[in-house]
């Protein structure tokens, strides 16, 4: 009989005990029933400002340097070309003209220009025939050749009285890369001083 009065205050105790948690869960439902502002503002309440973050600096973006356009002097140098003030650069024109034997220097022509060579001898075909001048410039380069000439110079005009291209200029060039090829190194349009675009150096072998 002792044991089971210890039994029954146990049950009577945990019966005490489940009411008491019931309590406490109406309780929690009762608090949990405000709107969701309330909900909210209790939630925050332990909250505080961090004044560092108040205003968070951004960062400033780099201008990016436009670089400065170049000056056009293209008209600035053709008034200077008009006045005779500057040279015109013959190598820079569609009139210019070169060529060398793939077995020389590649400078070889540049310097042929440039006068680095003495002229020998020259023949002018001004007023000739595609025929005549090419039956001059024959004899012209064979005698040249007897003569163990190095540099002469061919005078053939700029043929701006040409209806379409100058005629001569380009049948001495057409010559000197064909039939004439084999006696020659380097041809090249003479300095501006000595018939520049009118006329060309002819290096021999």
């Amino acid at each position: 009989m002792g044991s089971f009065k210890v039994s029954l205050t146990s049950f009577k105790e945990l019966e005490t005990v489940l009411e008491e948690n019931r309590v406490v869960l109406k309780k929690k439902e009762v608090a949990q029933t405000g709107t969701d502002e309330e909900v909210f503002h209790e939630a925050m309440a332990d909250v505080r400002e961090i004044r560092e973050f108040r205003e968070i600096p951004l960062p400033t973006p780099q201008e990016k340097k436009i670089p400065a356009k170049r000056r056009d002097d293209t008209l600035e140098i053709l008034r200077q070309i008009v006045h005779m003030e500057r040279k015109i650069n013959l190598a820079d024109t569609g009139e210019y003209i070169e060529w060398m034997s793939p077995r020389v220097r590649k400078d070889l022509a540049q310097k042929l220009h440039h006068g680095y060579f003495s002229v020998q001898d020259s023949i002018d075909l001004h007023g000739m025939t595609v025929r005549e001048a090419e039956e001059s410039l024959h004899a012209f380069i064979k005698e040249a050749l007897q003569k163990r000439l190095f540099c002469v110079k061919v005078v053939h005009g700029r043929g701006l009285r040409s209806p379409k291209e100058p005629v001569l200029k380009e049948a001495v060039k057409r010559w000197l890369q064909g039939v004439f090829r084999k006696w020659v190194l380097a041809y090249s349009t003479a300095k501006d001083s000595d018939g520049g675009l009118g006329a060309t150096y002819i290096l021999l072998r």
